[in-house]
């Protein structure tokens, strides 16, 4: 085997049964970017970044994602629909087919690693069929210096094949594509499908498992930003509530946009960069994702207006989940390393369709807790095909698809961070709809919510009333600064108070019958926080 690039000395894939034609071994972004288009596999866009369609898989393939069970699992991970079990045996002769494929062909191997904590720090070998796959482990996982690279020994392995196509009945998968995670070995299969971001959300399920299980540490699906005093504030928030948008905010720096640990004392991201949908993208309105657009990012499945290399972002003939890939320091104000202190304030961002819920409201523990485990938020027509009125959406935590422990696990240890950490803020805002639902009423004002989250990171919220929400029980300001007082308490904006009224109490019942697969493993203190659905309001 002809081993060419940067190759570490230390690392033999012959000790993983790997015989490679030529491999290639943490190159440059730029002779990977250069190795794409030799290739064929990419083009060069007018802002200098590297531009692929990752084929017939544009996104992720949840029901085809498992993980081995075995005496590490067996007891400990939430087995059912999300965690889906798959035996040893079948891991190995995937693991055996994919090295056989292997052979003979030109691979690409990183060295990386996530956790900016380094007393977390996970080290990861990525093996991969293409340069721009490389590229995009290069982009989003955290990159070790030359000198690390010459010892560093990988914690987790991930082998990456889209080539490889399982065959169901002998591979005990649903179909051709896989991602298989073993914890015993240690090892991440990915195949059938070149969809990069399978390759971060294997690691970051890796991470769920092995920070709350094993070290007590919380792991979060949510942004991270401090300010100019060291503040740092969360963001939760799933597809449409504005968790990318609120969380860019040139007055604080970007800790990281999407996954994150919090220790004692430390709030750190497990990336080394960022993952960001890019359709419809503008200047104007994502200028610092717009701006990250540049030699050594990764653009996948868009396309261009003809006869140019100019991206069309509008285009979403490829699919609606187009995505760039780029290294947190093309955010001008990212913080590196990417760690912050305690949170001093916690945002759960939902957009509500049915315009019940507050603007923004203060959350006790128990509510905290609750609200995390549900993860709320409703579609309108528009986001997806087929959604033509609002439709309620419930992911645990706030990214149920990615935790392999039960949602209880995490919300348990989030409590315990509240009550360690007195002085956190726990706040519900909602992005979503006033004075009447999506078609009736008005989605609250951009600047409205930039100015009820800025006063809550301020402090201004500390000393004003509140008043209790007569279904949910949140406490809801009276005054803001910069906010009209009148949207502030949600009912007073409908005309129509009964129908209202009518809203709120279907919206608790969405609450309470989504929590029952949840109730059993909960707490008192988080069932006590579950809306009032009989309770009579107005």
């Amino acid at each position: 085997m002809a081993d060419i690039g940067k190759k570490n000395p230390a690392a033999k894939l012959e000790d993983l049964g790997i015989k490679a034609s030529t491999s290639y071994w943490n190159l440059s972004p730029e002779e990977l970017t250069q190795k794409t288009v030799d290739l064929g596999q990419g083009t060069i866009t007018d802002m200098g970044a590297l531009a692929v369609n990752t084929g017939k898989f544009t996104g992720r393939s949840p029901k085809d994602k498992f993980t081995v069970k075995d005496s590490i699992t067996e007891n400990t991970v939430d087995w059912g629909d999300i965690n889906l079990a798959i035996s040893p045996e079948h891991f190995d002769k995937l693991y055996n087919g994919i090295v056989k494929y292997y052979e003979g062909k030109e691979l690409w191997i990183r060295d990386a690693y996530a956790c900016a904590d380094q007393k977390h720090r996970l080290n990861i070998r990525v093996i991969n069929e293409t340069p721009w796959a490389n590229l995009f482990c290069n982009d989003l996982f955290l990159r070790p210096t030359s000198a690390e690279i010459e010892t560093q020994q990988p914690d987790w392995i991930i082998l990456q094949a889209p080539g490889f196509l399982a065959h169901p009945a002998e591979h005990g998968t649903r179909q051709e594509n896989f991602t298989v995670v073993n914890f015993t070995k240690r090892i991440i299969l990915i195949g059938g499908s070149a969809y990069t971001g399978e390759m971060k959300k294997g690691i970051f399920g890796v991470l769920n498992f092995i920070l709350p299980h094993d070290k007590k540490v919380l792991s979060m699906h949510c942004s991270a930003n401090e300010g100019e005093k060291g503040d740092v504030a969360l963001f939760f928030g799933l597809s449409g509530t504005g968790k990318t948008t609120l969380s860019a905010d040139p007055n604080r720096k970007l800790i990281g946009d999407d996954e994150h640990g919090w220790d004692n004392g430390s709030v750190f991201n497990f990336e080394g960069g960022c993952y960001a949908k890019c359709i419809d993208l503008t200047a104007e309105k994502e200028p610092e994702i717009y701006a990250a657009i540049k030699p050594g990012a990764l653009v996948e499945n868009t396309k261009y207006f003809p006869g140019t290399n100019k991206v069309n972002f509008e285009d979403c003939s490829i699919t609606e989940n187009t995505r760039v890939a780029y290294p947190i320091h093309h955010i001008a104000n990212s913080k590196e390393p990417s760690i912050g202190g305690d949170p001093k304030n916690i945002f759960f961002l939902t957009c509500d369709a049915y315009g019940i819920l507050p603007p923004i409201s203060k959350l006790n523990k128990g509510q905290a807790m609750y609200h995390f485990i549900s993860g709320y938020t409703a579609k309108v027509a528009g986001t997806e095909v087929g959604v033509t009125e609002p439709q309620a959406t419930f992911s645990a935590c706030f990214g149920r698809a990615f935790l392999p422990l039960h949602p209880t696990k995490y919300a348990e240890l989030l409590g315990k961070k509240l009550d360690e950490q007195k002085n956190v803020n726990v706040w519900l805002v909602n992005t979503g709809w006033s004075g009447g639902p999506y078609g009736v009423g008005n989605r609250t004002k951009l600047s409205f919510t930039r100015a009820m989250i800025t006063a809550a990171m301020n402090g201004e919220l500390n000393n004003v009333s509140y008043e209790p929400h007569p279904v949910f029980g949140v406490a809801m300001p009276t005054t803001c600064p910069n906010v009209p007082a009148e949207i502030l308490i949600p009912r007073n904006t409908w005309a129509d108070k009964d129908a209202y009224d009518h809203q709120a109490k279907e919206l608790a019942e969405m609450f309470v019958n989504n929590f029952k697969k949840y109730a059993d493993k909960a707490n008192d203190e988080i069932l006590a926080a579950a809306p009032k659905v009989m309770q009579n309001v107005g």
